[in-house]
């Protein structure tokens, strides 16, 4: 007899289900089922029909839906994702149903029932559950299909080992803030619309001259191009930590455009021979991938910052806005080639991993720069930011932030509008229990520099000191979305699972704490704050398994020592804690 053949097609196939499920109906099974029941009515099965899907299976909390274009199955997810947002806005954060998404294309078997199996299948419930809370994964088949059929832009998130899937896979997701500032216009930046009209990235100048030794001046250069451009009206410039990771690669400019949500690159070259310097720039449409103008300065060196301003003056005019009302930049920073030459080298430390050995080195070169011109403010800001890493470690008892603080207040009287000062000052602030003077300070920072990643990641951290750890996630967010690949991206992800476990939603704190150790496997806090949030689920023996790993890393790390960082008094804060200490002894980690 011939063997019966199998049906198969090809489709769009969207795995979707609830985050921390099994939390919600363990708080409140009835209602759980009785709001989820109403969703379904209400929002979603309406959404799936009005753009042809099929629902395959109800898994519980799940749902398996197949659709014949892969533009409705991405619309479906986003317009459901959007109602969401709606419908938990008034809703206390423990009891907000958040949905998971994920979408693959690829051909699939059907069954006499109508189910479809296959890889295809299973890759679309693996993206599923590497989305974030409230967002998105999308496969490359997917990406390709849509990419220019919907406005919104999906993160590059590069290609991922899924659980059970062969060969890798390159995913494309986005972001639950984006969906968020879609469905509710605010100040912030508008994702779901596509790259604001000033967004920009500066690339790493590339050394011509050959010369190592000339590395740290070219990347000083790009810095402080960085830093200006980002005082332009309305911008949105991408910081430099997540910048200087493209240092040496090919480029890609549109390539680089998708993945940062950028509308433009500003790259070139600089060759600095003596005395003099020869820098090359070009702004390029990230979109199209043209040229929209190209310049080259020959400046003697002492001339370098005349050079920046008219660097960025004339970015200013070829964009079509004004610079933010002038500050006296050249008054800010000393004119002395040699004491930048020192901060230019100490700042190179900071790009790297923020190692005891190379925040030393750091330290050395701004303390010589400032040996040389005590008012070179940007060495100056440059020891104060380095010194509120010193004073906050784990490592030491010394949480006073004293000489932090001091240096700050110092770079402030030589320049009040200093945006990093105030943000170091505000870092100073959250470690010395001032967490809403942190806050104000921070806030004043972007209102000086709006694309200060660091900001938002300091005023995130604060609110969890104020006792509102609900408000955390939004601001980490907005923090990696301006710096995705920060040299500090570990520790805001970090801060966010600890938010998240302080409110108890420790299956969302998981997946927060999973992707910063993932960004840097030897960070002492995200194994301690995982075997929190573990052991808050009553999975003991994974929380001590984490908790050993954390104490491999930070043989100091004791009870003791967490419960003397408090950051503030405030009384919700501190009951958040308690909890906090004892699954730290339950995962077992010394009392001190």
């Amino acid at each position: 007899m011939a063997e019966k053949r199998v049906e198969r097609r090809l489709a769009a196939i969207l795995a979707a289900d609830v985050v921390g499920y099994s939390r919600l109906t363990g708080a409140d099974e009835e209602g759980t089922v009785s709001r989820l029941r109403a969703l379904r009515q209400e929002l979603i099965d309406p959404v799936i029909v009005a753009h042809g899907g099929r629902t395959v299976k109800l898994m519980g909390d799940g749902r398996l839906v197949e659709f014949a274009s892969v533009v409705d199955a991405v619309r479906c997810a986003l317009e459901v994702q959007r109602g969401m947002v709606a419908r938990n806005a008034n809703v206390a954060p423990d009891r907000c149903i958040v949905f998971r998404v994920g979408i693959h294309l690829d051909d699939v078997m059907v069954e006499s029932d109508g189910d479809l199996m296959g890889d295809g299948v299973n890759i679309a419930a693996r993206l599923e559950g590497i989305a974030e809370p409230g967002g998105i994964c999308l496969s490359n088949a997917v990406y390709e299909q849509v990419r220019d059929k919907v406005n919104e832009h999906f993160a590059d998130l590069g290609d991922k080992e899924l659980k059970n899937i062969a060969r890798p896979v390159r995913v494309y997701a986005l972001r639950a803030r984006a969906v968020s500032s879609a469905s509710e216009p605010s100040a912030s930046v508008q994702l779901a619309s596509g790259p604001p009209r000033l967004s920009i990235v500066v690339l790493p100048l590339t050394n011509l001259g050959g010369d190592p030794e000339q590395d740290y001046f070219v990347d000083g250069v790009t810095e402080i191009l960085t830093t200006d451009l980002s005082r332009i009206a309305g911008s949105f410039v991408i910081a430099r930590n997540t910048a200087f990771t493209y240092k040496g690669k090919p480029v890609d400019v549109r390539r680089i455009g998708r993945e940062l949500g950028v509308r433009y690159v500003l790259e070139g070259s600089m060759h600095r021979g003596g005395n003099r310097m020869r820098v090359n720039v070009q702004l390029i449409d990230a979109e199209s991938g043209n040229h929209v103008w190209a310049e080259r300065f020959d400046k003697p060196v002492a001339d370098l910052f005349d050079m920046q301003d008219e660097i960025v003056a004339r970015l200013a005019r070829q964009l079509d806005t004004e610079l933010i009302a002038a500050e006296a930049r050249r008054a800010e920073r000393s004119p002395r080639p040699d004491s930048m030459a020192l901060y230019f080298q100490g700042t190179a430390c900071c790009h790297k991993e923020l190692s005891p050995e190379n925040l030393a080195q750091a330290r050395a070169f701004f303390g010589r720069a400032l040996a040389l011109d005590p008012d070179n403010i940007e060495a100056l800001v440059g020891v104060a930011w380095v010194d509120t890493f010193i004073e906050g470690s784990f490592s030491t008892d010394n949480h006073a932030g004293g000489l932090a603080e001091a240096t700050a207040i110092r770079a402030l009287s030589l320049a009040p509008n200093h945006a990093l000062a105030h943000c170091v000052l505000g870092h100073a602030y959250s470690r010395t229990k001032r967490a809403a003077q942190a806050v104000g300070e921070c806030e004043h920072a972007l209102t000086l520099d709006r694309n200060l990643a660091a900001a938002h990641a300091i005023i995130g951290r604060a609110k969890i000191a104020l006792g509102r750890a609900e408000a955390t996630e939004g601001h980490i967010h907005d923090a990696l979305r301006l710096s995705p690949r920060d040299v500090l991206a570990h520790n805001s992800m970090s801060t966010a699972g600890y938010a998240k476990h302080l409110l108890g939603c420790y299956e969302d704190a998981i997946a927060w704490l999973r992707r910063s150790i993932e960004a840097k496997r030897n960070f002492p806090m995200a194994h301690f704050n995982l075997a929190v949030a573990l052991a808050g689920l009553g999975r003991l023996g994974e929380a001590r398994d984490a908790a050993k790993v954390g104490l491999a890393l930070n043989p100091n790390f004791t009870i003791q020592r967490h419960q003397a960082s408090a950051m503030s008094e405030n009384p919700i804060y501190l009951a958040q804690r308690e909890r906090v200490s004892e699954y730290l002894r339950a995962a077992g980690v010394p009392e001190g």
